[in-house]
């Protein structure tokens, strides 16, 4: 698939997908979703001191950056795996520029480690924060109570709607721990519903720049 790197309203660049028309990240402004659906969102409502991380579409990598970026002031222990079918090319990445984003500095030497940290394995990036990419479709994901928390960043149901099933669903309820949560940038109505029936409950919450909503789900300690 051919990819096209493109500017977002926030200054921050994203991939375009010429094949399937979608960007990876929100036109109006790719760190400012990054940072308010997965960081403040998702991120910050976890209370533990260590917090096993699934991300539901690696992709540029950003999330996981933006990730360590807030775990240098909240000095947590974090396991982050990301999973991704189609990785981005080390061509690809390096035209996003995201050293020139604005990030904390002591960040910035760890954008290239993360990148290009190898695949399948648990590397540390920092003391505070490992990472593991692996490389298979969503489908294949079979972890039981494994995660504190699952950034689900999949391309938009209506581009690739396989990806938003109840059955994919069910397997990201599998996947995480009792009182878990799942934050996504998606709040269409019938992604809520195959939430509720995967076992979810739902949250509405106030969505990143150019969006209405976004969807936190929490899997309940009792059912």
């Amino acid at each position: 698939m051919r990819r096209v790197i493109r500017d977002t309203a926030d200054g921050s660049k994203t991939i375009f997908v010429e094949a399937l028309d979608e960007h990876y990240h929100s036109i109006h402004g790719a760190l400012a979703e990054s940072r308010h659906v997965f960081i403040q969102s998702g991120l910050d409502a976890i209370k533990s001191e260590t917090i096993a991380i699934l991300e539901i579409g690696f992709g540029t990598g950003l999330n996981a950056i933006t990730t360590l970026e807030r775990n240098e002031t909240l000095n947590k222990n974090i396991d982050y795996t990301g999973v991704e079918a189609f990785p981005v090319s080390t061509s690809d990445f390096s035209q996003l520029k995201y050293s020139n984003l604005e990030l904390r500095e002591s960040v910035l030497p760890y954008l290239d480690k993360i990148h290009k940290t190898n695949w399948e394995v648990f590397q540390e990036i920092t003391p505070r924060f490992q990472l593991k990419k692996v490389e298979k479709k969503f489908q294949d994901i079979h972890d039981i109570e494994a995660f504190d928390l699952i950034y689900f960043d999949a391309f938009a149901p209506t581009v690739q709607p396989e990806l938003w099933t109840e059955a994919i669903f069910e397997k990201m309820y599998s996947a995480l721990k009792l009182n878990g949560i799942l934050v996504t940038y998606c709040a269409k109505g019938q992604v809520k519903r195959n939430m509720k029936a995967a076992g979810f409950t739902i949250e509405r919450l106030p969505g990143p720049p150019g969006k209405r909503e976004m969807t936190r789900a929490t899997k309940p300690v009792s059912v």
